[in-house]
């Protein structure tokens, strides 16, 4: 494959010139798609591969975290159910979020394959490589990449993102050192055989913190986002821990050739935390956006006319910092005044996000709330809010706690329940988790089944949208020392997963009530669901260039 650095000038000369992508000139294709749209006229997606967390933080834990592998085929006898368990071979790993060894950034190279997930493991360091390719439906162990190696090599730990590169390498945002320091964060990189590179970045060009990135070599970009310092957020959120800088509230811009920093955009206080960054799919497009957790903002970045990347924060109505790149606050949630909470306003906390193919539509979760948000982003610097449905949160009807309206109303929120069905066959021979889960309850009731309500937990975290932009799935998991502060429930019942139906003519959202994937029911006990990935591809991990 031709390396990152010969690939990015040539991209840029055919953007220029108006020539189709040069990496998308052979006859013969490599993984994902030509283009964002004709990702979106793909095959229905029929698996899904989740991380699932055995609360790795907790060190009387003695599972194994795993990669689940769940039907969502509603055609399937199995459709929303688990139907294979790839347990790592370590305890205490807190898998979180995946990526490829390969994606549409590679579609123009005949040699590369999309084969094998990256599974980084937040606490322990570790690296899985899954192959998915041998069996989709039930994945197998290719490789680990040890945080020894790791550390050794790049002083790096905390991995969590991850990306495929055009070189054939993939590139890990890593959150710190190996004892839990900010400062030692950075971007690690491993080579198409898995084996530890080095750096990415060039010395001295470290962020302040690590989180996710998201790269452009059009614009010839690399925008990297800001959680905060692991020796802080492993224990648990705490406020004070905002106020003596230990959490972030900084974009980070990387020249992508030069692999410099240029840039340090400060969000100020309308955007601390910064987590999810997503350019626009269209890759001639120079804007995007970042969530901003705790202050519940999603921020727009862009490129000036003059071709510099400058930064105005139209909230504060002043100049935040001189590191020359615009953004601006274009959604923003309300906190909510409540009863019987930790403080007496509740951020909604932007956790996750994604963007539609076809560049259309903003989806994101408040995780605290219990929403799920849909804005049409026709008008980019004007979303408009399209559909909302709550799914999950603190404030649902039923908890102890509510939100005061402005006329001192108390308030919750009401929150749909999901069908199960449960055998009622003798139990000697039907153990505790045997739960069917069907789109086909009526069938299901002439077999013997009895069919409940089931209670929505926690709050919606992590999402995922099908190709073709008319399925939203949902886990709500974030991280198990968050989710036990937060969520005591979850580490207790276990996660669930979710699917919420779009229409993507009007907008709106509605939470399809027969499927429901119950991770609070899994052989070795309730685990936490998180991060979600289609074996070939999704608008989360591919990348146009």
């Amino acid at each position: 494959m031709a390396g990152v650095v010969d690939v990015v000038p040539a991209v840029a000369a055919a953007a220029e010139s108006g020539e189709r992508n040069p990496c998308c000139a052979n006859i013969k294709k490599g993984p994902g798609y030509s283009s964002p749209l004709e990702a979106m006229n793909g095959p229905r997606e029929a698996l899904i591969y989740v991380t699932c967390v055995y609360n790795g933080s907790n060190p009387e834990n003695t599972r194994p975290d795993y990669l689940a592998t769940v039907d969502v085929d509603p055609t399937s006898p199995t459709y929303s159910q688990v139907i294979h368990r790839l347990s790592a071979p370590n305890i205490g790993d807190e898998l979180h979020h995946s990526g490829w060894n390969a994606c549409s950034s590679c579609h123009g190279e005949p040699s590369a394959d999309r084969r094998f997930l990256i599974l980084p493991s937040l606490i322990s360091g570790r690296i899985y490589i899954v192959d998915t390719a041998t069996n989709p439906k039930a994945p197998s162990l290719h490789k680990v990449v040890e945080p020894e190696d790791i550390v050794r090599e790049t002083g790096l730990a905390y991995p969590h993102t991850s990306h495929c590169l055009a070189s054939g390498d993939i590139m890990v945002s890593c959150l710190g050192d190996k004892v839990g320091n900010a400062s030692g964060n950075g971007f690690l990189l491993l080579d198409s055989n898995f084996n530890v590179k080095g750096r990415w970045e060039k010395p001295g060009h470290s962020p302040l913190f690590g989180y996710d990135f998201w790269y452009q070599p059009r614009h010839n970009t690399m925008i990297s986002t800001s959680w905060g310092a692991p020796s802080a957020f492993s224990k648990g959120f705490n406020l004070e821990h905002v106020a003596n800088g230990l959490y972030g509230r900084h974009l980070h811009v990387y020249n992508w050739t030069d692999r410099e920093l240029k840039q340090t955009l400060d969000l100020g206080d309308s955007g601390l935390l910064p987590l999810e960054i997503r350019f626009l799919h269209d890759p001639s497009k120079n804007t995007g956006f970042v969530g901003c957790a705790l202050t519940s903002n999603m921020v727009r970045f862009f490129r000036t006319a003059d071709g510099l990347w400058s930064h105005e924060c139209e909230v504060t109505s002043h100049l935040c910092c001189i590191c020359g790149m615009a953004s601006q606050v274009v959604i923003s949630v309300e906190p909510l005044k409540v009863k019987n909470w930790i403080l007496p306003e509740m951020p909604g906390l932007i956790t996750d996000f994604l963007i539609s193919l076809d560049d259309r539509f903003v989806y994101f979760v408040n995780w605290l709330h219990g929403d799920v948000r849909q804005y049409s982003i026709e008008d980019l610097s004007k979303p408009v809010l399209t559909g909302q449905v709550w799914v999950g949160g603190l404030i649902q009807k039923g908890s102890d706690r509510v939100y005061i309206l402005e006329d001192g109303t108390e308030s919750q929120f009401d929150v749909p329940e999901v069908k199960l069905y449960v055998w009622n066959h003798n139990s000697s021979v039907h153990s505790q988790f045997d739960i069917v889960r069907t789109s086909r309850p009526t069938a299901q009731a002439e077999s013997g089944v009895s069919g409940r309500g089931n209670q929505l937990r926690g709050g919606p975290q992590m999402i995922q949208l099908s190709l073709d932009g008319k399925r939203l799935y949902v886990t709500n998991s974030l991280y198990s020392a968050w989710d036990k502060q937060f969520y005591p429930e979850l580490v207790e019942k276990g996660s669930h997963m979710l699917q919420i139906d779009v229409n993507t003519d009007e907008g709106g959202l509605k939470l399809n009530p027969n499927f429901f994937v119950d991770f609070g029911l899994e052989p070795e006990g309730p685990s936490l669901a998180h991060e979600m990935r289609y074996p070939g591809g999704d608008c989360t991990s591919d990348i146009w260039i």
